[in-house]
């Protein structure tokens, strides 16, 4: 077995958990009590908040930014300049002017589930969960909930059909009901269907 690899300017807490054979790149900030899979790609520039959980063989590329809340199961691509958010109703102040601390804002966590794609400088906003191999398109502001195998794009964010598991796009658009579909690429049949 071998032990994580991290680049001598990146900034890790010593409460942070690296796993083995992963990777963390140029200037990345990982705070207190992040954990982090085995075998998985931290790229440069990234910023893992206090308590953020990432799984095993992730590939999160250059420039993400992962706030407190978010849970990112294993397998997930997340590409470069992606950012998460984790408050609904973020100020910096409070009503009479002082300035919000610890104690003034709500968490509201979000789930990226396995083998998840979330596409180049795509904002996911918290409170929501993407589901099983699901992919986010680039540039798309995802404000809700993403079904298992959902491919979304737009800002807000709209299902516009389903991708199998190796990627390929699936025949058809959104499903009302639960359907099988077969993939054009690799012939696998995914079951999918759902709701906007």
């Amino acid at each position: 077995m071998s032990q994580a690899i991290i680049h001598l300017t990146a900034t890790v807490d010593p409460r942070a958990h690296i796993g083995e054979n992963t990777r963390v790149w140029h200037w990345t900030q990982i705070r207190e009590g992040v954990t982090v899979g085995s075998e998985s790609i931290i790229g440069k520039g990234c910023y893992l908040d206090a308590g953020v959980k990432i799984g095993n063989r992730v590939k999160m590329q250059s420039n993400v930014s992962v706030f407190h809340g978010v849970t990112i199961e294993d397998g997930v691509f997340v590409g470069p300049h992606a950012c998460f958010t984790n408050d609904k109703t973020p100020r910096a102040i409070n009503p009479d002017g002082t300035l919000k601390g610890a104690d003034d804002w709500t968490i509201a966590p979000t789930l990226v589930r396995y083998g998840a794609s979330i596409g180049a400088n795509a904002t996911i906003v918290c409170g929501i969960t993407i589901g099983r191999f699901a992919m986010v398109a680039a540039g798309a502001v995802v404000t809700r909930d993403v079904p298992d195998y959902g491919l979304v794009m737009g800002n807000p964010a709209r299902l516009v059909g389903y991708v199998c598991p190796c990627g390929a796009r699936l025949p058809g658009g959104p499903a009302s009901t639960t359907e099988a579909r077969t993939c054009p690429v690799c012939g696998r049949v995914t079951l999918v269907g759902g709701r906007e």
